[in-house]
């Protein structure tokens, strides 16, 4: 995609918007990991009680966890970028295939946004001048260097939050008193779901309440339902 530089009213204050790509892998991970662990070990708890029984099975869930993650991020966001680059390259033949076609396309978007027809005609052509396929990309297709793709950065992200929120739940193993497991587990998940509301919030932008209470709903949800089927699978298998 072609890079410009542009003036920046605020360069020490970036949009929240450029931070969209590494910040969903990072936020993805790390609820990721703090559900699927802390829903894990209060499962396992709730079937074996045994300090070491549950810690071990934290452990493998979140080296298996992490990887898991990072692996999939880069898969997930090499194949979108890849159906990038393969709009890129057909946006490009056919400016060079059908340049008046294209111009005409263009001169159709910007009058559907709003402009009058000559207007759009003029916008169009001084664009097409400066930068055909830029144009294209950017209003046609959507395309913009903010929303660049980058596979490793997802998947750093994503397995790095992962391990690091995981642990936290997991941290409550070796913190519980016996026969606590359970209760001290689900308050540092409770905790670090919290934590991860406000990060996140904070870092994007958005409301810190809202944030909070979505991941701490969704959390308490699957760790419930897991503990429940895992308790019913003991039952059963007992």
């Amino acid at each position: 995609m072609t890079r410009h530089t542009h003036p920046d009213a605020h360069p020490d204050d970036p949009h929240y918007i450029s931070r969209s790509g590494w910040l969903r892998a990072a936020v993805l991970g790390a609820n990721d990991g703090i559900v699927s662990i802390g829903s894990m070990v209060v499962g396992v708890a709730a079937v074996a009680g045994e300090h070491e029984s549950v810690l071990l099975a934290g452990v493998a869930g979140l080296v298996a966890g992490a990887m898991s993650m990072a692996a999939g991020e880069y898969v997930s966001v090499s194949s979108q970028a890849d159906i990038e680059r393969a709009d890129i390259h057909r946006e490009t033949r056919a400016l060079h295939a059908d340049p008046e076609v294209e111009l005409e396309e263009l001169i159709a978007i910007y009058e559907t946004r709003g402009l009058a027809p000559d207007t759009a005609r003029l916008v169009a052509v001084e664009l097409t001048e400066h930068d055909a396929l830029g144009a294209h990309l950017r209003d046609e297709l959507g395309l913009n260097e903010a929303h660049s793709p980058n596979p490793m950065l997802a998947a750093l992200a994503s397995g790095a939050t992962f391990a690091v929120a995981g642990a936290l739940p997991l941290s409550g193993v070796v913190l519980a008193p016996p026969g606590a497991v359970v209760i001290t587990v689900l308050a540092m998940t409770l905790l670090a779901l919290a934590a991860l509301g406000i990060i996140g919030a904070k870092v994007g932008g958005a409301p810190i309440g809202r944030a909070v209470t979505r991941v701490i709903i969704w959390g308490v949800a699957a760790m419930a339902i897991t503990a429940l089927i895992s308790r019913l699978a003991g039952v059963s298998l007992g």
